[in-house]
């Protein structure tokens, strides 16, 4: 029996009680917030982000201890597929652009290279939908996205046309895509033009040229965890997709190759620095 002189008044009530103040301080609290971590993003995080996001916290814990409260736990992270290249219709006859990234370095600052790609999306019924999204390679932070039931040149057009005029862009900055006909329209080299930028496209069967924007769709994929069936309507994945690409991608999620901060985050930083 120790005396109340040895302990703090909360600890001897504790005792009395039956409870372990030093174990539940050493213990649970890393628990639950592992835990909350984890669910607050939504079964995305694996030992690695949990750590630097608690750690942002000021909760101090190594990721050997993170993996195995989560092991202990049962929280398992959504892991993406592995990427498995696909090839674009570029037998529409018109005239590609080269690669214009090919050997140079990443982007030192936002504005200079932005990629874009599309993919399908099941709704049920068997209809698809088709997105389209441009992503900031500095940053990686998605900057405009559109959903459509079509793959028709507006696709992509409206969301870069949205995109130029939020954001400070200047003459010359790259924009990277494969060869679809859509890149290539009318229309596409005339809003190319007005803004003074310079077109780049990967090589013909060749995805790894775009490997960024394939990277972007296998986690998306993966961490949305799409219903079997699809999704029952476009309005319905609409929202699922602003909630995930505007809520949660570009301004939560920490990214390692941008020291563990959000893509909005890192940006902010960039411009923070510069002034």
């Amino acid at each position: 029996m120790f005396s109340l002189f040895e302990v703090s008044r909360t600890a001897y009530y504790r005792y009395r009680q039956g409870k372990s103040h030093n174990a539940d301080k050493k213990f649970n609290r890393p628990k639950h917030e592992i835990r909350k971590e984890f669910i607050q993003n939504f079964k995305r995080y694996g030992s690695r982000r949990i750590r630097e996001s608690l750690k942002q916290r000021g909760i101090k814990i190594g990721r050997r201890k993170v993996a195995e409260i989560m092991r202990k736990e049962g929280l398992r992270a959504i892991q993406p597929p592995k990427f498995v290249p696909r090839t674009t219709d570029s037998k529409h006859g018109k005239r590609v652009s080269p690669n214009l990234l090919l050997g140079q370095p990443k982007p030192t600052k936002p504005n200079c290279v932005w990629v874009s790609d599309i993919t399908y999306m099941p709704l049920r019924g068997g209809k698809w939908a088709y997105l389209c999204v441009w992503i900031d390679l500095f940053s990686r932070q998605v900057i405009s996205w559109q959903l459509d039931d079509n793959m028709q040149e507006c696709l992509v057009r409206e969301p870069l046309e949205r995109a130029l005029l939020r954001r400070r862009v200047k003459p010359g900055m790259i924009i990277h895509s494969d060869r679809g006909g859509q890149y290539l329209s009318h229309r596409m080299k005339k809003l190319i033009k007005t803004f003074k930028l310079k077109q780049s496209m990967s090589r013909a069967d060749d995805p790894y040229d775009n490997a960024w924007a394939e990277s972007f769709w296998g986690r998306m994929k993966a961490e949305l965890d799409m219903p079997k069936g699809g999704y029952e309507s476009l309005e319905r994945l609409k929202t699922v997709l602003f909630e995930y690409i505007d809520g949660y991608y570009n301004t939560r999620r920490l990214h390692s190759s941008l020291n563990y901060l959000n893509p909005a985050a890192f940006e902010a930083e960039y411009y923070r620095q510069t002034g």
